[in-house]
């Protein structure tokens, strides 16, 4: 399970920008994959270890550097140093639990958010923050790892399909967030199928399982509003602030992300509220279930209450009790103490009482 909260306790006294990583311990080594394209051109590298600054400084081509896994400090330290970035942006790349956030530094701008995606049938949920640096014909994407989200998108680079190759780095950046909110519908569906399910389990047998089930799937929703949220001012910010760095045909494509942030918190929305009926009704059903079962209890008790009455007052031991000599005073007392539950047995249900 993916921790809620990173570990910030490793960076306390030290000065702002130092560079320390905080996420889940990587493995392997990190890569670098670097696309260099323009209409009808394009280049693409996949490094594992960087000596060199790349050159960006052809304005008819755009560069779009992927890191994965940010677990290497010196490597991304390296990158910072190479397009100048600010130590305070270094750090918040390493930094893996940052609230979604837009930061304009003039020359480019720094976007942080965050994707989910799912893992197995069951869709065990899966989180990564992702910082993109936007520059005049440069796009950075830092992964925490590994990962195969932003293939189509290299894919459509690669075959020259669609309007990636024909526009500026402005667009490419659009690409990434409109790829990562449309994956938030992936795993709002598989959220949705998982919560219908619980949905019928609950009417027909609400175990304590699923209480469990419910507040799994509370947490996961959680965690995708705590993003979606933030998110939703990010891409209103970048549709609306005049900066040169995006173009106004593109401002038209992230106002249409915008719809699409907007459609993901509605949806997470009328989740929640499901959620809080689903605890509701659970709570209701275990309650019903006690109150069925204390009324068993409740019924069969007063049934006995008279029987016991009459055992209590026969298993007296005083010697001149007229009924000690019947000869039939025995099956009598069965048969009185019969007639007396099927009476009541007969009037609780004439009652409805069950």
């Amino acid at each position: 399970m993916t921790r809620t909260v990173k570990k910030r306790s490793v960076k306390a006294g030290l000065p702002p920008g130092s560079l320390v990583y905080l996420g889940d311990k990587g493995t392997g080594k990190a890569k670098i994959t670097v696309i260099e394209y323009s209409e009808g051109t394009v280049r693409e590298a996949l490094i594992t270890d960087l000596t060199e600054c790349f050159p960006c400084s052809d304005p008819s081509t755009v560069t779009w550097i992927d890191v994965n896994s940010v677990h290497q400090v010196e490597m991304v330290a390296k990158l910072g140093e190479c397009f100048k970035l600010h130590p305070l942006v270094v750090e918040d790349i390493l930094n893996t639990d940052q609230r979604p956030k837009l930061e304009d530094y003039g020359e480019y701008l720094f976007i942080v958010f965050r994707a989910f995606s799912c893992n197995g049938g069951l869709c065990a949920m899966e989180t990564e923050q992702i910082s993109l640096i936007l520059g005049p014909n440069y796009v950075l994407s830092f992964q925490e790892k590994e990962s195969t989200v932003f293939e189509k998108i290299r894919e459509r680079i690669r075959t020259g399909k669609g309007r990636t190759v024909k526009s500026g780095a402005d667009y490419l950046a659009y690409s990434l967030l409109d790829t990562i909110v449309d994956n938030y519908f992936i795993v709002l569906e598989h959220l949705g199928e998982r919560m219908e399910a619980l949905e019928d389990a609950l009417v027909s047998n609400p175990a304590v399982k699923i209480l469990r089930e419910i507040h799994l799937l509370k947490r996961d929703l959680i965690s995708i509003r705590r993003s979606v949220w933030p998110l939703r001012e990010v891409l209103n910010s970048l549709q609306r602030e005049g900066t040169a760095l995006i173009s106004e045909p593109t401002r038209v494509y992230l106002r249409d992300v915008y719809d699409h942030a907007i459609h993901a918190i509605d949806t997470l929305e009328t989740f929640r509220d499901m959620i809080s009926g689903m605890l509701d009704i659970y709570l209701s059903s275990a309650s019903n279930r006690l109150n069925e079962v204390m009324k068993v209890l409740t019924i069969i008790a007063t049934i006995f209450i008279p029987l016991t009455f009459i055992v209590g007052v026969y298993g007296m031991n005083f010697r001149h009790m007229p009924e000690l000599g019947w000869r039939w005073g025995y099956p009598g007392v069965l048969l009185f103490m019969a007639v007396i539950s099927a009476f009541m047995v007969y009037y609780f249900k004439k009652k409805k009482w069950f």
